[in-house]
């Protein structure tokens, strides 16, 4: 037989075993779904949105609760705020299984005594401030929390005060019906979440690590949402959940060169040189990590419920990850799951219409991807310019989060899935990656089980009201986010993993 032929017919071999292998996971990648009983809205455990319950999101969503720079937010509002809770919620300030305090003056902190000191406690997070809202492209003014057609309008009710008070309804509810927690647990609502968290988490981190507490089994805090009809090839809705977060670094680029007058110029000066640095890292995007974080392993666990040709690429990410990985790298959007992006938000140069600037600077900022240290990234950077005259300098910076376990036996993750299915009985949940920051970096400390979800439903025009125009949230969105969370505290309530329910008619 000729080398040719033999060549061939190895090829043609390979090609059928793939092919093979490609078909075959295609129709058996599965991903663990807990077998759950259906139950109804009209159940004893259901919690409806009664007018109380609406009045009371409406009343904290008036609030004006803004922060605007670090350790500068609305202290007066955030004070009136935490007296309304105070008053709203009666049972929960009256148990005597639950003590509350405030810490930092306005940030709020439960600990919910439970019967059993074996099981390792967690901890529900949300934050009181909102950010600044211009009201001229409203459509309703941004704190009145006024109501059309079924939604609620207001800064907040996105970010984050679904959370708070659909966390205080849950548990009133259960306190009011006689729930008694087996594993302890803390609620944690900092104050100045919006700009960094330096006063609220960080002294409500201190409080409990002044308290003793070392170790927390998960914590579930804000993050990603049910989104529907933005994932291609899923018909159905998809509830991520934020597994990491991505680090960032600032940094400040600096030129000198000689000074000069315009007319008898240098060929290069701190301008040019400078320009030619940015134009470098512009022209050579930092390579892509995709796979190598929760993006990958998002798009495994929705590949299943996908149709064709997505299903076939999505389970077989082994084979079509560099594929995934360019389609994904064309859109600004998607192209931030993949890689450390570059953005240059400064630059800053010139004294005089006719005289050569003595130097100039730039600031770029970096969101670094879960897979790469923040080190690496100026690393690159450096490489890239390939000119000494450039000095970088270090403004500030944070390292990714680290990556929280999503397997089918890690409980903090399966708790929150379960419960996000019991709501949202039809969604595919997978893990995912947070492109923005919170302040969960200060509870890092006692656990790296962070579970970054936010049980809000978007669809894709929807995404622009976080931190933009007329954020809003329907009536029945918050009414299934109290759920979510009563059902998230019923589920973390047990020794481990069991089968949930789900409410089917939300």
């Amino acid at each position: 037989m000729s080398r040719a032929k033999s060549t061939a017919l190895f090829l043609l071999a390979l090609f059928l075993v793939v092919s093979a292998v490609v078909v075959i996971r295609t129709f058996t990648l599965k991903v663990r779904t807990d077998s759950v009983v259906k139950c109804s809205s009209s159940d004893a455990d259901f919690i409806p949105l009664t007018e109380k319950r609406l009045k009371n999101f409406q009343t904290a969503l008036r609030f004006e609760t803004v922060s605007r720079d670090r350790h500068d937010y609305s202290r007066h509002e955030l004070a009136q705020l935490c007296q309304f809770i105070i008053q709203a919620y009666p049972v929960l300030h009256s148990s005597p299984h639950v003590k509350h305090e405030l810490v930092a003056n306005y940030s709020l902190l439960y600990t919910v005594r439970g019967s059993d000191s074996s099981l390792t406690p967690y901890l529900l997070a949300s934050h009181l401030d909102v950010v600044p809202a211009d009201q001229s492209q409203w459509e309703a003014p941004p704190f009145s929390a006024d109501i059309i057609n079924d939604f609620i309008y207001a800064r907040g009710t996105i970010d984050d005060k679904h959370g708070v008070m659909g966390i205080l309804e849950a548990l009133e509810y259960l306190l009011s019906n006689g729930f008694q927690a087996r594993r302890s647990f803390y609620v944690a609502f900092g104050h100045d979440e919006e700009v960094t968290g330096l006063d609220g988490a960080y002294n409500l981190a201190e409080t409990l690590r002044s308290r003793g507490v070392t170790k927390l089994e998960f914590i579930s805090d804000e993050g990603l949402t049910v989104v529907h009809g933005i994932v291609p090839g899923l018909t159905k809705s998809a509830g991520l959940i934020g597994t990491a977060e991505k680090g960032q670094v600032v940094l400040k680029l600096k030129v000198k060169a000689g000074t000069g007058h315009s007319s008898m110029p240098p060929p290069e000066n701190s301008i040019s040189i400078l320009a030619k640095a940015i134009h470098r890292l512009e022209s050579n995007p930092h390579p892509s990590m995709f796979g190598y974080g929760p993006e990958g392993e998002m798009f495994e666990h929705l590949a299943s419920d996908m149709q064709l040709p997505h299903r076939l690429v999505m389970s077989n990410l082994w084979l079509f990850r560099p594929l995934v990985s360019w389609v994904l790298s064309q859109k600004p959007a998607t192209n931030a799951i993949v890689r450390t992006v570059t953005g240059i938000t400064k630059f800053n140069a010139g004294i005089k219409d006719n005289v050569i600037p003595p130097e100039a600077e730039a600031i770029v900022n970096h969101r670094i991807h879960p897979a790469q240290t923040v080190q690496e990234v100026i690393d690159y950077d450096r490489y890239i310019i390939g000119d000494d005259r450039v000095e970088i300098v270090v403004k500030g910076a944070m390292e990714p989060h680290p990556i929280a376990p999503s397997g089918p036996d890690d409980f903090g993750y399966q708790v929150v899935k379960n419960s996000i299915r019991q709501v949202w009985t039809e969604a595919v949940v997978a893990p995912g990656v947070m492109i923005g920051n919170t302040d969960t970096r200060h509870y890092l400390q006692f656990t790296h089980n962070v579970y970054r979800f936010s049980p809000t439903f978007m669809y894709p025009n929807d995404t622009t009201r976080f931190h933009g125009i007329n954020e809003r949230i329907s009536k029945k969105n918050y009414e299934q986010a109290i759920n979510f969370y009563h059902h998230l505290i019923l589920n973390a309530n047990e020794a481990g993993l069991s089968p949930s329910h789900k409410h089917s008619e939300l």
